[in-house]
């Protein structure tokens, strides 16, 4: 514990849209609840974009570290912690606190908790050297996965909340699941999550190289909606009626709307990617007389973090990353910014 700096690196911004800055700050202090991880990696989900422009209908605490996808070292914890130990591998996710007391507690729906607070948003998160977590939310990492934590890191969010939404359509194996922004962080990881649970693959993207990529997941079909005329006559095609399951992970409005066209009766469409202004345009006449059902998932609770991360421990999943420093994250959302990202970004936080 007295190795512990008093001060680190950060990026931190000031005002949405400002300067993402790389300096010292303060190193935090854990409140009797949380652990101080010192984290060594940590994914860049598109969240953490929004996040930085203020572009969602939820506002964020500023000053602010962003990131929430890290995994580190226990190197410090409060008085009220049970069950973790100096040395422990912990990550860090998107729900960085919830009381664990009320009626959505209770019934695993910590993400629904009404006292919450998110990493990298509510308040500060992974991108730095050192951060707070409330030790019941912490997930717990295998020390023998030390050399993996880089490729682990994306799972406690991208993984995560793409897993808990394809969870939640209960599909079987052998039936269509259609993946709309396949190619990116929470949706190459949909991919892999859907093949590992014996599902049927539509990766739906613009663009031939992400078309190349998709297929090297595992992807059985992809629909290029740069050059596809109909992509709603096209999926009803493909699986002969319609998907019976729509992961909605881009931020478009009009794929999500295209979505509920080519759903099949019964069908199950869950909504994850945030579109700007977003609104249903479906009519409703319609969705009864298919009979969908239609779902707004956000992230998944603890059992489906353990879930995920022993997906990726066995190696069924694995997401493509690329390491840079953490001085290097203002690159990593200009290139965000532009939708040029395959996979995922990951900070190494010590350059």
């Amino acid at each position: 514990m007295s190795n512990i700096p008093k001060s680190q690196k950060a990026v931190i911004f000031y005002e949405h849209n400002g300067p993402l800055e790389y300096k010292d700050v303060a190193t935090p202090t854990p409140k009797p609840n949380e652990l101080l991880i010192n984290v060594k990696y940590s994914g860049v989900c598109h969240s953490d974009l929004h996040a930085w422009k203020g572009d969602w209908p939820y506002p964020t605490i500023l000053p602010l570290i962003g990131g929430h996808e890290g995994i580190g070292e226990v190197v410090s914890f409060g008085s009220e912690v049970t069950g973790w130990s100096i040395g422990d591998l912990a990550g860090m996710k998107w729900l960085n606190y919830a009381c664990m007391e009320c009626e959505y507690c209770l019934a695993d729906k910590e993400q629904a908790c009404d006292s919450f607070e998110f990493t990298g948003y509510t308040t500060n998160g992974t991108f730095q050297q050192y951060a707070t977590v409330d030790y019941r939310q912490a997930a717990r990492i295998p020390n023998s996965a030390s050399s993996n934590i880089a490729e682990l890191s994306p799972i406690l969010c991208g993984g995560l909340t793409s897993y808990s939404g394809i969870k939640s359509m209960g599909l079987k194996p052998g039936q269509w699941i259609t993946i709309v922004g396949a190619a990116g962080g929470l949706g190459n990881l949909g991919i892999q999550f859907s093949k590992a649970m014996n599902l049927k693959v539509i990766a739906l993207d613009s663009g031939f190289e992400k078309g190349q990529f998709v297929k090297e997941l595992g992807a059985d079909e992809y629909v290029d909606i740069s050059n596809t005329e109909n992509v709603a006559e096209k999926i009803i095609e493909i699986t002969n009626g319609g998907s019976h399951g729509v992961l909605n992970v881009s931020s478009s409005n009009q794929a999500l709307n295209s979505s509920f066209e080519y759903a099949r009766k019964l069908g199950k469409v869950v909504i994850i990617g945030i579109p700007l202004n977003g609104e249903f345009k479906y009519g409703v006449s319609a969705a009864i007389s298919k009979c969908l059902n239609i779902y707004a998932s956000s992230v998944g609770n603890k059992k489906e973090t353990e879930e995920a991360i022993q997906f990726a421990l066995d190696g069924k999943v694995k997401c493509p990353i690329k390491v840079v420093g953490l001085s290097e994250l203002p690159d990593v959302y200009k290139l965000m910014s532009e939708n040029k990202v395959k996979g995922r970004y990951v900070v190494d936080t010590s350059r």
